[in-house]
């Protein structure tokens, strides 16, 4: 009798659970079933033990079904459990199926894994948006520095969403298009007709291999900035001046240096002269001693030295007063 009474208050105690779990399961099941959603109370119990909110999983069925889309609760169960926003997606779906734009669950739902925001990229696809570049210079072919303000209207592209780059890309391309149609061209030209930017840069096609589709790119604002060639011009000239003034100092002391070579080459050959006037009077002795030279011939050669001794002197007294 005792383990029989155990049986029946354990089974009492199990059924009153089940209905107290159905009971809190009711009201969504009977919203469910009211709103055609198909939802069983089966289902609402395996939620509970999966630890999926019903509540959300039967709200985002019901917002599908009440705009004409068939979703199935386990697709619903799953992006959840994968970590993806429901309410997000079916939102996006409704959108994307009202502005007739072809999007599907499985796509939705990938694009949600991926970490966008699925429903933003919808109303994008509906309502582009307009993206500002920061301010980017250029320098025009005739040296002066233009500094410009591009925005750019992008839709997004469902098909290349999930892999696809982001704004950042798009304001880079652009930003370096501008920089390279403005060097192409005279700052003038620029001035009075900065559409031509824009056309220039929207037809190398910068959209490609980005999450966007760019349907125009448009110059707010152009200014002129600094005469970089002047600049270059001049710091050019200055390192021409400096090389040059370089140039010259090695020069200058090339110059020093074979003077002072001639200087020491000079005192090099007078003391090769004094060495040599110092072999005469040995050179006389020894032809004295040989015979090869007598008295007459040294007296002779004597006259001679003093004679033109005379004359030098004759000739620079002269000059001394002339000079007087």
């Amino acid at each position: 009798m005792d383990v029989k009474l155990i049986g029946i208050i354990v089974g009492l105690v199990f059924l009153l659970i089940i209905l107290l779990m159905v009971f809190n399961f009711f009201g969504l099941w009977f919203q469910a079933l009211m709103s055609k959603a198909n939802v069983s109370l089966a289902q609402l119990l395996g939620m509970r033990f999966r630890k999926v909110p019903a509540k959300v999983i039967v709200e985002a069925k019901i917002m599908g079904i009440k705009a004409g889309l068939q979703l199935s609760t386990e697709e619903l169960e799953a992006h959840y459990m994968a970590g993806g926003n429901v309410l997000r997606v079916v939102q996006a779906l409704i959108a994307a199926d009202k502005a007739n734009i072809d999007l599907d669950f499985k796509r939705a739902a990938a694009i949600s894994l991926a970490g966008r925001n699925v429903l933003e990229a919808v109303q994008m696809s509906v309502n582009p948006k307009v993206i500002e570049t920061p301010l980017v210079a250029g320098v025009a072919m005739d040296g002066i520095q233009l500094k410009a303000v591009a925005r750019v209207t992008v839709r997004t592209n469902l098909d290349k969403l999930v892999g696809g780059a982001g704004e950042e890309t798009i304001l880079a391309r652009v930003g370096e298009g501008i920089v390279s149609t403005i060097g192409t061209r005279g700052h003038k030209s620029v001035l009075e007709n900065p559409d031509q930017i824009s056309k220039t840069v929207l037809a190398k096609g910068l959209d490609s291999g980005t999450a966007y589709d760019i349907l125009s790119i448009d110059i707010a604002d152009v200014d002129v900035g600094k005469n970089i060639g002047a600049e270059l011009e001049t710091d050019r000239a200055e390192a021409d001046k400096k090389i040059a003034q370089a140039k010259a100092e090695e020069r200058r002391a090339m110059a020093i240096a074979h003077e002072q070579e001639m200087i020491a080459r000079v005192a090099e050959m007078r003391s090769k002269v004094v060495e040599a006037e110092a072999q005469i009077p040995l050179a006389m002795a020894e032809a004295f001693r040989s015979g090869n030279m007598g008295v007459m011939d040294y007296y002779h050669m004597k006259n001679l030295n003093a004679d033109t001794a005379m004359r030098d002197k004759i000739g620079g007294g002269g000059d001394g007063k002339s000079k007087a």
